[in-house]
C-alpha cells in the first residue's frame, strides 16, 4: 500500500471513529431513562402482594415506574447509572461502525457489491466485537440502575467498580459476558442487516426533509426489529449482572441456564419484560444513532476530502 492510499484509509478510519463516537454520546444522554426503566422492569420478579400499588419497589407500568421513581429517588435518578454508559457508548460506537465497515469488506464473498447476508454478518460481527468491550461497564451500570437510594444517597461510578472488584473480584466486571454477546450480536445482526437492505430498496429523495424521514423511518423499524429479536439475552444479562433474588446465592448464572430458569419459573413473556420501555428506547434510539453517524459522516466526508 503506497503512502498516500494509506493516509486515506486512516483518514477514513477516523471519519467513521468520529461519526460513530457523536452519535453514541448523543443517543444514550437522550434515552438513558428509558434504558433505565427497562432495567427496573427486568430485574423485578413477580410479586403476589395486596399492596403492590404503594410499594414504591415495584413498577406495573412505565408510567408508574417513572412516578414511583420520582416520588422516591428524585428527578436525577432517570440518570443513574448514565457515566459508564457514557464513558463507553462514545468508544463503543466508534468500535461498532469501525468494525462493520471492515467486517463488511470480509463478509462480501467474492461479490461486487455488499448482499443483506454480508450486511447481516457485518451486523452480527460488530455486536461481539462491541460486546467484549463495553461488558464490564454494562456490570456497573446495571448495578447502580438497580440501587433503589435517592440519586443524592448514591455511591459514585467509581465507589461502585471497587465495591464489584472487591466483593466478585476483578472476574466480577465480566460476569454476563455471553449474554451481552448474545444480545449486542443478535440486535445488530437485524438492526445493521435491515437498514441498509431495505434503504437500498428505497431510492434516496431529493427533498432533504424526505430523505431525513426515509432515513429515520428505516432506521425506527430497524431498533424496533433488532429490539425484538434479542430481548430475552437482554433479560438474561439484566439477571445475572443485577442483584440475585437471594443475597451471597448465585441463582442466576449462564446466559441459557437463566433464560431456562425465567422461563420456568415465571413463564414466556417473562423473557419479554421490559419490552415497551426497550422497544422506545432501541426504536427511535436506532433511528437518531443512524442519521446522526450518516449526517456526521457525510459532513466529515464533504470537510475533509479525498
Amino acid at each position: 500500500m503506497s503512502a498516500k492510499n494509506e493516509k486515506r484509509v486512516l483518514k477514513h478510519a477516523a471519519m467513521q471513529i468520529g461519526a460513530g463516537g457523536s452519535a453514541g454520546f448523543v443517543e444514550v444522554c437522550i434515552m438513558h431513562p428509558l434504558d433505565l426503566v427497562k432495567t427496573r422492569f427486568q430485574i423485578q420478579t413477580t410479586r403476589i402482594s395486596v399492596n403492590v400499588a404503594d410499594d414504591p419497589h415495584y413498577y406495573r407500568s412505565i408510567a408508574d415506574c417513572f412516578r414511583k421513581m420520582y416520588r422516591h429517588e428524585g428527578f436525577l435518578s432517570f440518570w443513574k447509572g448514565i457515566l459508564p454508559p457514557i464513558f463507553v457508548e462514545t468508544p463503543k460506537k466508534a468500535l461498532k461502525f469501525f468494525t462493520f465497515e471492515q467486517y463488511k469488506q470480509f463478509f462480501l464473498f467474492g461479490s461486487k457489491t455488499a448482499t443483506p447476508l454480508t450486511f447481516s454478518l457485518a451486523g452480527l460481527g460488530a455486536g461481539l466485537t462491541e460486546a467484549v468491550l463495553v461488558n464490564p461497564f454494562e456490570v456497573v451500570k446495571v448495578e447502580m440502575q438497580a440501587n433503589r437510594l435517592k440519586s443524592t444517597q448514591m455511591p459514585s461510578t467509581w465507589a461502585v467498580t471497587k465495591s464489584i472488584v472487591r466483593s466478585q473480584g476483578l472476574l466480577g466486571l465480566n460476569k454476563g459476558v455471553t449474554s451481552t454477546m448474545g444480545r449486542n450480536g443478535v440486535f445488530n445482526m437485524v438492526y445493521f442487516g435491515f437498514y441498509h437492505s431495505v434503504k437500498g430498496v428505497f431510492p434516496e429523495a431529493k427533498d432533504p426533509r424526505l430523505e431525513f424521514t426515509r432515513r429515520f423511518t428505516i432506521g425506527l423499524v430497524s431498533g424496533f426489529l433488532g429490539s425484538v429479536a434479542n430481548i430475552p439475552f437482554d433479560v438474561a444479562k439484566s439477571r445475572i449482572q443485577g442483584p440475585q433474588p437471594v443475597p451471597r446465592q448465585i441463582k442466576y448464572k449462564g446466559m441459557l441456564k437463566t433464560i431456562g430458569i425465567v422461563y420456568k419459573e415465571e413463564g414466556f413473556f417473562a423473557l419479554y419484560k421490559g419490552f415497551v420501555p426497550k422497544v422506545l428506547r432501541l426504536g427511535p434510539g436506532g433511528a437518531i444513532l443512524m442519521v446522526i453517524y450518516e449526517y456526521t459522516h457525510a459532513f466529515l466526508k464533504r470537510t475533509f476530502p479525498d
